[in-house]
């Protein structure tokens, strides 16, 4: 050959150095995808959440460290840091953002209107403003809807199985919360039927929430119901504490509530709806858009008693609750 190259030997040479060589990153190689979690709460009290997230996307072919990447953002109970937590979602480009709640997922869907959202909420998606309709979201947000104030008068019916005797009951709200209207007036229609008195009491701060537990006697209130709002929700450890403190019978809608030390809990499972937010997250990850994705609603509720407290309360767990129980804690 002379020493002289030709064109054929030379694009030889570069491919085997081709091989030879690392790819740039993201050259050739399609990057791992990266689905965002923001959560208006701290990692130690909703880590499960994450691990039924994980589980979800496994479902779809997706798994943590090999084909996928999760990002976690944490408001810490402090909402006003959710903006700036989905703006740096947005900045890192991630493939898909889970928010979790109301305010997370009204902070994704003002931080962007192309990433794809994959939202909880335990309000009305259509009435503020995340969706279209339930069936056909339309834009770029779907999830899962944990409507749960029609639970509520199911809370009701359950706290005054186990506590036959009250009279007046008390409901915790959070006036701050949109929903927090319809929720009061089907709880009073429901305490109307039920023939008890329901005094209602706000709280929007932990402070509040003292104050509130300090009025029940004042109000001779005999148990109380804790309404659905997101704020409650992050201040699980601080109603247990007051609930056991004060010696009142309450019941709350998340399960996680009981197996902290409540007495009774009601309302769908959090671990299935953040599975769900997980096989969503992968389904858009494989190409599926989330103004096909029908808005999906909870069909598993978790009644959960804790025969402990019920002991401390001097309260004897009805046969009629034991057999509908999901879980009994000893």
């Amino acid at each position: 050959m002379g020493g002289r190259m030709t064109r054929r030997d030379l694009l030889t040479l570069l491919a085997g150095v081709g091989l030879a060589m690392p790819l740039p990153a993201g050259a050739q190689q399609k990057a791992t995808p990266v689905v965002g979690f923001l959560h208006f709460g701290s990692p130690g009290p909703f880590a499960y959440q994450v691990a039924a997230l994980r589980q979800g996307l496994r479902e779809t072919g997706y798994v943590e460290g090999q084909n996928v990447a999760i990002e976690t953002r944490w408001a810490d109970g402090h909402y006003d840091r959710l903006p700036a937590l989905a703006a740096d979602l947005v900045g890192r480009k991630v493939d898909v953002i889970v928010a979790s709640g109301p305010p997370s997922a009204s902070a994704a869907k003002n931080a962007t209107s192309t990433i794809p959202i994959v939202f909880s909420t335990g309000t009305d998606p259509v009435a503020d403003g995340l969706v279209a309709s339930l069936a056909r979201p339309g834009g770029n947000l779907t999830g899962v809807s944990i409507l749960a104030s029609y639970l509520a008068a199911k809370r009701l019916e359950l706290l005054s199985e186990m506590v036959p005797q009250a009279r007046v009951f008390a409901l915790l709200v959070n006036p701050n919360d949109a929903y927090t209207k319809p929720l009061v007036e089907d709880m009073q229609e429901a305490a109307r039927v039920k023939g008890v008195r329901l005094q209602i009491l706000n709280a929007s701060t932990e402070s509040e929430i003292d104050a509130a537990f300090a009025a029940l006697a004042d109000l001779h209130a005999d148990a109380l119901i804790v309404g659905d709002s997101v704020f409650f929700t992050a201040r699980r450890e601080q109603l247990v504490a007051l609930a056991s403190r004060y010696a009142v019978p309450v019941i709350e809608r998340w399960r996680e509530f009981t197996v902290s030390g409540g007495l009774i809990s009601y309302g769908p499972s959090l671990t299935d709806t953040n599975r769900q937010l997980g096989i969503y997250a992968g389904k858009i990850l494989n190409g599926a858009k989330p103004a096909d994705l029908p808005v999906q609603q909870p069909t598993t509720f978790e009644l959960v008693v804790n025969l402990k407290t019920a002991k401390a309360l001097a309260l004897t767990v009805p046969p009629s609750i034991l057999a509908r129980a999901d879980e009994v804690i000893e």
